[in-house]
């Protein structure tokens, strides 16, 4: 009786499952789902400030100078541990208990920056924590072990051919961490860093590779599936498999009760399944890119065909348009040629490196054929990389996404010419929007234990930057702030001010020069150090300046031997009828002089020397008494800056006064009769 029921609800099902009011419902109840989840409900961890947690370790990323393990307790729990202070050889999936404390988490202090706490949150990770010590109480199930044998089997690969390793990580496990951080900058900027990420293409050679060699056996798709979810947990659940796997059972199911479905529809039916399981899913970029392009290629699956190359080179369209907006606001630059690399690489990878990559895995015998196509890989990239042509392309405000991808949908729909207009013309209104801002902005940008501004003119026509941060380190604090301007559509700096020559004032000029555009850079007038004589010689250094929108003064005038703070550059804006002072790093002596030089009205005073005590005297505040004084110094730096000496003046004479530190970057935006601040926290 039950089976007969079965049968005869068939017809409903498919009757249901074919009609389009069905898959109008499930986006209507989808976006309800994801909107009440990740905008409405607010969640937090279930730990105040814990010392102590035990849980099992389901993913180890391993970073430069330190690991990272993922540790599920009643929630996920991120754990950094400081490398060659504990053993965590074979740890995955193990119970451990860690002992620590509580990590803060912050959000990005530069606007369009990457945020980890958003990113960590989306994951189901409220809370992180620094390890001193870590102790195994359960070893892993079954399958961790297997995972672990294949992690030992790549690392049992010489030091001499890390280069393989790294592919391997890519291939086997989907772990790109290993990869050398300026060669995935040029697989980036090439537009072909999607198929280095284990993607359905991947997948679909192994399936097609399994139904060949299981054509004979009877349950060889309930084998197949198996191996499926087994390898889909090896991977650690990308997304872009995940979706993949989805899809086949379904299909398979779908055969089973002999219900016909487009791909299309079982392409919604496959979404649903992964959102309604986890809404906050929609957050991730690897989600969006396989979801969105997947959706073009199946609207235009019918059109996809003809030669080998014709077919590639169609994809290759379909996907750069139907994951440009995606890029956009990732990197906020395009490589034009971006579409015809991918047609020179994308066969090279995916039937020549990928599948060598497997081989080599199971028979080291391969190991030399794949070192000889990697490097042939790497090399052509570096070239290819020599004649790219960039466009930056600013921030794409959500409703203009909306609007391209509507226009899209309909485009393909309909072959229409007049839609593929309209489709360029949202590109082209999207970089002419910040052209259309008539206002004056100064932003006093979060670089951590250093100095660096920026000031746009109205329709961002000049740029004027006042230092550039820097560390002893080869971290990069204008790294972020290149891709800050970029998302803003600047494509240059007309004038960069290094106050002085001190690492955290000018060492990141050097990082600009190499990965930006500045016309002029000015020096103090001293005797040039090692880093200031570089800079010489990789920028084109200038005396003066001539300012089309600002009024500018600099002041030259303390030129004091070979101490670089008393020879800090003062520079001093007229923004509207505001007035913006920047001191460097100058000390009290210094700053006594410019009182008695000048007399100059100041609304907004950058306090000298991320406000040490050697600076911002009594007196010299009392005479400038600005609206605002900002001070630019860096969470728990060793040199307790600012100086309460100094909090102490600027409160006892009642100035208001922000730091970078607690308020990070802060924007002072200057219209025709008044100017809003706006700080982006921590």
């Amino acid at each position: 009786m039950l089976k007969v029921s079965a049968i005869s609800c068939i017809p409903k099902l498919k009757t249901i499952l074919r009609s389009n009011k069905l898959y109008f419902i499930i986006c209507i109840f989808l976006s309800l789902e994801v909107l009440i989840f990740t905008k409405i409900i607010n969640y937090q961890s279930i730990y105040e400030n814990p010392n102590v947690l035990e849980g099992k370790v389901i993913e180890v990323e391993e970073k430069t100078n330190y690991y990272t393990l993922t540790i599920k307790t009643p929630e996920k729990v991120i754990c950094n541990i400081q490398k060659g202070t504990i053993d965590i050889t074979n740890i995955l999936g193990s119970k451990v208990r860690v002992e620590g404390t509580k990590k803060e988490l912050l959000n990005n202090t530069i606007p369009n920056n990457f945020n980890y706490k958003k990113y960590l949150y989306n994951k189901h990770i409220y809370l992180s924590f620094e390890v001193s010590n870590l102790k195994v109480l359960k070893d892993g199930s079954i399958f961790y072990k297997i995972k672990r044998g294949f992690i030992n089997r790549i690392n049992k690969i010489s030091d001499k051919d890390l280069q393989i390793k790294n592919y391997l990580n890519l291939f086997i496990l989907g772990n790109n961490d290993y990869l050398d951080t300026d060669l995935y900058d040029i697989y980036k900027t090439n537009g072909i860093w999607h198929l280095f990420a284990l993607s359905g293409l991947h997948y679909s050679i192994i399936i097609l590779f399994f139904e060949k060699i299981l054509s004979r056996f009877k349950f060889k798709n309930f084998i197949i599936t198996a191996f499926l979810l087994f390898y889909l947990f090896m991977v650690g659940y990308k997304i872009s498999l995940l979706r993949v796997v989805i899809y086949y059972i379904l299909k398979n199911i779908l055969n089973y009760l002999e219900i016909d479905l487009s791909s299309l529809k079982i392409f919604w039916l496959d979404m649903f399944i992964v959102i309604l399981v986890n809404p906050f899913i929609v957050c991730d970029i690897g989600f969006l890119y396989s979801y969105i392009i997947t959706f073009f290629l199946l609207l235009k699956q019918r059109k996809i065909k003809g030669s080998y190359f014709k077919v590639l080179l169609i994809i290759s369209l379909i996907s750069f348009l139907a994951s440009l907006p995606i890029t956009i606001n990732l990197n906020y630059e395009i490589n034009l040629l971006s579409i015809f690399v991918n047609l020179l690489v994308a066969p090279f990878i995916t039937f020549g490196v990928f599948i060598v990559s497997i081989l080599s895995f199971i028979m080291p015998a391969f190991l030399p054929i794949l070192k000889i196509m990697v490097t042939i890989l790497e090399d052509l990239n570096i070239i290819l990389n020599n004649y790219k042509i960039m466009m930056i392309i600013p921030k794409i405000p959500y409703i203009l996404i909306i609007v391209y991808y509507l226009i899209l949908y309909f485009m393909f729909k309909y072959n229409s010419i007049k839609f593929f207009i309209s489709l360029i013309s949202i590109v082209l209104i999207n970089i002419l929007l910040p052209k259309l801002d008539s206002n004056y902005y100064v932003y006093f940008l979060d670089v951590g234990q250093g100095d660096s501004a920026i000031l746009l003119s109205p329709h961002k026509e000049e740029v004027i930057m006042v230092d550039t941060g820097g560390t002893f380190t080869d971290y990069h604090p204008a790294k972020n702030t290149v891709i800050f301007l970029k998302s803003l559509g600047i494509k240059k700096i007309n004038l960069l001010i290094t106050s002085h020559g001190d690492n955290d004032h000018a060492k990141d000029t050097l990082y600009l020069l190499d990965n930006y555009k500045i016309d002029n850079i000015i020096l103090n007038k001293n005797e040039e150090n090692t880093l200031e004589k570089e800079i010489r010689v990789k920028g084109h250094v200038v005396s003066t300046y001539s300012s089309s929108y600002f009024s500018y003064l600099n002041i030259f005038d303390y030129n004091t031997s070979n101490d670089e703070n008393k020879s800090s550059i003062i520079s001093y804006f007229k923004i509207r009828k505001y007035n913006f002072l920047f001191m460097g790093d100058v000390p009290k002596e210094i700053e006594n002089k410019f009182l008695n030089d000048y007399n100059l009205p100041v609304n907004f005073l950058k306090i000298a020397h991320h406000g040490s005590k050697t600076s911002s005297s009594v007196n010299f505040l009392k005479e400038v008494n600005p609206n605002l004084a900002i001070i630019s110094s860096g969470r728990n730096n060793i040199y307790n800056h600012p100086s309460s000496e100094v909090i102490e003046n600027l409160e006892k004479l009642n100035i208001k006064y922000l730091n970078t530190q607690t308020s990070g970057t802060i924007s002072i935006k200057v219209s025709q009769n008044d100017y809003k601040i706006k700080t982006y926290e921590p």
